[in-house]
């Protein structure tokens, strides 16, 4: 089985990160969404469930058959506009709302509108946005030996050498470094660990026009820009062509079926596919879809123990979290930044989208990527309003760059 031929001990380390990553900056959303829904702690481990389910399903069986690092998320930017939007909603109103927009994500896929738009993306614009969604991880590592410097310095030091000695083992390394370290300094806490299996909770839907409007389309509009746009231009700007419409579909589909079970959002993942799609999950890029998969089974792992499985990543200091997800994304942050740049006619708007992205701004509800990227092709278009080239349409080569290559 080739699966079996590709496995390597650096992508399923790549994978146990993203999770990591994922869980320990955004899981509290979850809770936060869940709660504001009136959700018993039954039904806050049914939404950690099903949306670990989803995700397994989702990044093992895109990967399997796409042969690429496909991982898949909820919808953070989804999640906090929840907190706020359904305040006042049943249970029963919410999962209507979340099973619409679920639908509209699956019509947004499988018709092929969503794949247009992005086919019309320059690449530079794309690496732009990419590097800013990063820059933030890259900072917070660093930022990190100012609170713990003896951990963060160390798992730094650790990595430089693994990068230079064994490569392929370079997140690996300052993962168990740190670990360690943290255990030695008595900074890692396992005291509220339980093993406890989370189980299903139904929730039978009910539809109305006020949650449809309030939630459902929001929820739908702020994935799309926030999400799935990002998530697909992690994959492109990796070198890895992938087909959106699919992605966006299948990922709908898991939605629109677990959203009674709990799981508000299942879409391609933005930050945390960067870790799988980048070196450190393998050498050759036709093997990193290995770390998705990866990503998959332990997110199923954390689904069947979510209480247990976030306790547990709580138990860490942040400072280890941090270093471990900047670390991981450092090759990743810079491959961007060269692509943005390169091509001399588009490096300004590719600057822009770059610190755009990276300001953190909001508006009207949506995140600072999909500004970047708007800041970045309204620059390009003026800026280059006089070129006969058409400026929103890629050529075959920038569409797919070589993965391997520096324009990763």
């Amino acid at each position: 089985m080739k699966f079996l031929k590709d496995l390597s001990l650096s992508a399923i380390n790549a994978g146990f990160v993203t999770v990591l990553v994922g869980y320990t900056s955004s899981g509290v959303i979850i809770f936060q969404a869940a709660r504001t829904l009136g959700a018993s702690p039954e039904e806050i481990g049914s939404w950690l469930l099903a949306l670990g389910i989803g995700m397994a399903v989702t990044s093992i069986g895109l990967s399997l058959r796409y042969r690429m690092p496909i991982a898949t998320a909820w919808s953070t930017p989804g999640g906090a506009m929840v907190i706020t939007a359904a305040s006042g909603l049943s249970m029963a109103d919410a999962i209507g709302a979340f099973i619409v927009a679920g639908l509209l994500m699956a019509i947004a896929g499988f018709s092929g509108w969503f794949e247009r738009v992005m086919n019309r993306i320059p690449l530079s614009i794309a690496a732009g946005m990419l590097a800013g969604i990063l820059l933030k991880f890259g900072l917070d590592a660093f930022a990190s030996l100012n609170t713990a410097f003896p951990l963060v310095f160390s798992m730094l030091v650790s990595y430089l050498l693994a990068r230079r000695l064994i490569p392929r083992y370079a997140t690996l390394v300052p993962l168990i470094l740190g670990a360690t370290i943290g255990l030695v300094q008595g900074n890692v806490s396992f005291s509220n660990v339980e093993l406890t299996l989370a189980t299903p909770v139904w929730v039978t839907p009910h539809f109305t026009l006020d949650a449809l409007i309030g939630v459902a389309l929001p929820l739908f509009v702020v994935t799309m820009a926030s999400q799935n746009l990002p998530g697909l231009t992690v994959l492109r700007a990796s070198g890895f062509n992938a087909p959106a419409s699919p992605l966006l579909g299948w990922t709908g589909t898991a939605t629109v079926l677990l959203a009674p079970l709990g799981g508000f959002t299942i879409n391609l993942a933005t930050i945390t596919a960067a870790i799988c799609t980048g070196r450190e999950a393998h050498e050759n890029p036709d093997k990193r879809y290995v770390a998705a998969i990866a990503a998959g089974i332990f997110y199923l792992l954390v689904g069947l123990f979510g209480a247990t499985v976030g306790a547990l990543f709580s138990a860490f200091p942040k400072e280890f979290i941090f270093a471990i997800a900047g670390l991981a994304l450092l090759n990743t942050i810079a491959n961007s930044l060269v692509t943005a740049l390169k091509e001399e006619s588009q490096r300004e708007p590719a600057l822009i989208t770059f610190l755009v992205t990276a300001s953190g701004v909001t508006l009207f509800g949506v995140g600072s990527a999909f500004w970047g990227m708007v800041a970045g092709v309204l620059a390009l278009v003026t800026l280059n309003a006089d070129s006969k080239r058409p400026l929103l349409k890629r050529s075959a080569t920038s569409a797919k760059p070589e993965a391997g290559s520096p324009r990763e």
